[in-house]
């Protein structure tokens, strides 16, 4: 299978776990809107999701990912298949004792991440919803270890679905679970935490029969014996020493994201529930791209650095590259002079007010000011980790981490918690940024001919469909229509679809060829 086509099935699949994302958003939006509960919901979900990314996501899979695959090169699938039982008795061990101590310290962790719940009334709903969420983290710990070993097997298709899941059993809860519980007197957002658990179940179960089809299913020791083999494993160590700096780097951008929701519980009730419904809407293009991209990439340029094929690492980076500058580039301009249709079509109902929709999509505005930088870095820390150079990407984002919080402290007086998603933003390009200048001076990556003639035919058919999308923007009242919610959807997909089409036949006039990145 051609790189596109892999990238192409992690997106589509992508896709579907973002539109069912949409679906549950919609409905929390719709029956709880912006409030102290919801905010606490977000927070106590954004706990485990935080180490999630930290640990599972995150550090262990940039560290395990390269190492897998040069095992599985160099040494064979008999070598690989040891390495993974190992790293597999090792994770599973730590995250028995990381879930007890998440359940025990919830009230600390809830203070840590959004004290200002305290004066809303959200506190102690957070507390318990946290301590019921936590496990989550075990649960997805294992799945970031699955999906390690099966793209590493070029198995994509089951890692990306994956999320698909935990959307259904939050749906589900919040249709079926949430009423009883009203009906019971207890407060309904309770059922979206259950959701979640479920989720987290049902993922980690799926991965088992893809697992078995290749033979790598994780041989968990549970013997003292056992524990301390797997500990003196070779591969183990190595992925510990490479974790080590990697948990310094992604919690650079964690604790950014911490410091950004506690400033956010502070700017008064709905703030971080306004945020949060940008972001799912920002993750829309940074997962169809930036992820399907950063997963399809990874294990391939590990293989190239692994058989010292320089030339092919490079043609990789530069293929990754500019479908971010062709996909990415309208993304951000769209996001950013059409953001109130998107945010009304799709979340302006039930309890979700005008106002709502106001704050919402100022923030979703200044997330597309960084949005290239968002999904670039993706694309350009691979091209670190994959030679296991993971200090590089630290270093970047502790400096960007301190710029991020001085253009916190400069913008949020003016522009409250829309400050805190445009400061995201401005250092995620600062961040892009300095890790292209890094790959272009240690001569990893050499961008191939013809970029200026590229970038000048995206930035013609951007420019063509960002001319389009504000005239639509303004040519409706998109909150008005909140009545007729069927014509507001039938607008939204025909600017869509059209600005899709207006955006490629202007590329296609300029003379681009889209069938290249297929062919690479």
């Amino acid at each position: 299978m051609s790189l596109f086509k892999s990238a192409s099935v992690v997106s589509l699949l992508t896709l579907a776990s973002r539109i069912t994302g949409l679906v549950r958003e919609l409905l929390v939006a719709s029956a709880f809107g912006a409030s102290a509960t919801t905010d606490a919901f977000q927070v106590a979900f954004r706990i485990p999701n935080l180490l999630r990314r930290l640990f599972a996501e995150g550090a262990f899979s940039q560290a395990f990912v390269p190492i897998l695959a040069e095992t599985r090169a160099r040494q064979g699938d008999a070598a690989t298949h040891a390495l993974v039982n190992a790293v597999g008795t090792v994770l599973f061990g730590a995250l028995l004792v990381v879930c007890v101590v998440g359940v025990v310290g919830a009230p600390v962790l809830v203070w840590a991440m959004a004290s200002g719940l305290q004066d809303s009334g959200g506190f102690d709903a957070a507390v318990v919803m946290t301590r019921w969420m936590f496990p989550y983290i075990g649960f997805m710990s294992l799945v970031a270890l699955s999906a390690g070993i099966l793209n590493t097997f070029n198995r994509f298709a089951v890692p990306a679905a994956t999320p698909v899941l935990l959307n259904v059993t939050v749906i589900t809860a919040a249709v079926l679970l949430a009423p009883w519980l009203r009906g019971q007197g207890i407060e309904p957002v309770y059922a979206l935490a259950v959701g979640v658990m479920a989720g987290g179940v049902l993922q980690l179960a799926i991965q088992v029969p893809a697992l078995w089809r290749i033979g790598m299913v994780p041989r968990i020791g549970l013997t003292p014996g056992a524990w301390r083999a797997a500990w003196q494993h070779d591969g183990v160590k190595r992925v510990l020493r490479q974790m080590a700096p990697a948990i310094l780097g992604v919690s650079v951008a964690q604790l950014s994201m911490l410091i950004n929701t506690q400033i956010a519980s502070h700017l008064g009730a709905g703030s971080v529930s306004w945020l949060t419904y940008a972001d799912r809407l920002m993750e829309f293009p940074t997962a169809l791209l930036g992820v399907a991209l950063g997963v399809v990439l990874l294990p391939q340029l590990s293989k190239a650095q692994a058989g010292g094929d320089q030339r092919r690492f490079s043609e990789l980076l530069d293929w990754g590259l500019r479908l971010v500058m062709l996909l990415a580039l309208p993304a951000a301009v769209a996001l950013l002079v059409f953001a109130e249709p998107l945010v009304a079509v799709l979340y302006h109902y039930g309890r979700f007010s005008a106002h709502d929709v106001q704050q919402t999509m100022l923030a979703l505005s200044c997330y597309g000011v960084g949005l290239m930088g968002l999904i670039g870095v993706k694309v350009l820390a691979p091209g670190f980790y994959a030679t296991q150079d993971i200090r590089t990407p630290v270093r970047i984002g502790i400096v960007v981490l301190v710029l991020t919080q001085c253009m916190n402290a400069l913008f949020v007086p003016y522009l409250q918690h829309a400050a805190l998603a445009l400061s995201i933003g401005l250092g995620s390009l600062i961040n892009a940024a300095w890790l292209l200048i890094g790959l272009r001076r240690t001569g990893r990556y050499q961008p191939a001919a013809g970029w200026w003639l590229f970038a000048l035919r995206v930035l013609v058919a951007t420019t063509v469909l960002g001319a389009g999308l504000w005239a639509a923007a303004h040519h409706l009242d998109w909150v008005a229509l909140r009545e007729q919610p069927w014509l507001r959807v039938g607008a939204l997909a025909a600017c869509l679809v059209g600005a899709a089409l207006v955006y490629f036949g202007t590329l296609m006039a300029t003379g681009l060829k889209l069938k290249q990145f297929i062919r690479r």
